[in-house]
């Protein structure tokens, strides 16, 4: 990730303070448990996405900046109320804002953030920024409904797999590319382009993930937790899509009725391993990283563009 601190370092540094202002509160709950999420963020992948979308598409700017926070507001806010949909305790490690404050001021809390992005935007008339962010907050929450209804029946083909991971994951990163580029330039011919590159890499970021539900060496320790959770994964579907009928019912009755018991479990990552789904899912990864890559190449080489390559790498290749 060198080249991305060269290229949009101060800025991120820059975002840092900006960020930060945007979510201070005169109510003193409110203000702590800020506070607190701003200690344990993650990365900053999205607002990086954002300035060099920027950057290649023109030159970062005050709007930029709010885009990036924007962003970021929305992505905290659904991370805030996944937590409480999932009722997780946990988030990169830390206890998550429903473990530490329950669950009626951690919807509270995200409705708040979610508050915070579209003033941002309306009292600075980022009103184009805003509704390419809003179109990704709408698609995130119907892929995720769809995930939920196709769970009870698991009854996803890689077509459907592909439209909630579209909506549910690659949204946001593709409102995050476009909205750099749009604040940069404001040519809607060219934040389409920029969309549509995130929207591939998100699709293979997700993707990634799915792969480290089954372990192989060079992609992450297996847990399983996919299957766990009930959740039609590519490699799954693959070996579904190839198995013979009673391997099928059986592998179906696991997923619905056995998903707590290990052993079980295991049995499913084994057949999906032997299947092929791997490797089919990882081939997926690769083209839809190889199209974005092509989609961004389309613009003239510059610094910009090669630290955007870099993430696009470290985003897909990471191990963990």
């Amino acid at each position: 990730m060198e080249s991305v601190k060269k290229v949009i370092g101060t800025e991120l540094s820059l975002f840092e303070k900006k960020f930060t202002e945007s979510v201070k509160s005169t109510n003193p709950l409110l203000d702590r448990i800020m506070r607190f999420i701003i200690r344990r963020k993650g990365k900053q992948m999205r607002p990086m996405f954002v300035f060099l979308s920027a950057k290649i598409a023109g030159e970062i700017n005050d709007t930029t900046y709010r885009a990036a926070s924007l962003i970021e507001l929305l992505h905290t806010a659904t991370l805030v109320h996944d937590d409480v949909v999932d009722n997780s305790v946990k988030r990169r490690n830390f206890f998550s804002v429903n473990a530490l404050w329950k669950n009626k001021i951690a919807v509270l809390v995200g409705d708040y953030l979610l508050s915070k992005g579209l003033l941002l935007s309306i009292d600075n008339g980022d009103f184009k920024i805003l509704q390419l962010t809003s179109r990704a907050v709408k698609e995130m929450s119907e892929g995720e409904l769809m995930q939920m209804e196709k769970a009870r029946k698991l009854d996803i083909d890689e077509t459907v797999y592909f439209d909630i991971i579209r909506a549910k994951t690659a949204s946001l990163l593709a409102a995050a590319c476009a909205s750099g580029a749009y604040s940069a330039t404001t040519d809607e011919g060219i934040a389409e382009k920029f969309r549509l590159f995130g929207e591939k890499v998100g699709i293979a970021f997700q993707i990634k993930d799915d792969l480290f539900d089954y372990g192989q060496d060079n992609i992450g320790k297996p847990t399983g937790i996919d299957i766990k959770e009930k959740k039609m994964t590519l490699p799954l579907i693959y070996a579904l899509q190839h198995a013979e009928r009673s391997v099928k019912r059986s592998i179906i009755y696991t997923v619905k009725n056995n998903s707590t018991d290990r052993d079980k479990v295991n049995e499913v990552i084994n057949y999906v391993q032997q299947s092929g789904g791997i490797g089919y899912a990882a081939e997926k990864m690769k083209q839809y990283k190889q199209e974005a890559l092509e989609l961004l190449r389309t613009f003239p080489e510059t610094p910009a563009r090669q630290a955007m390559e870099e993430l696009v790498d470290f985003v897909i290749d990471r191990k963990y």
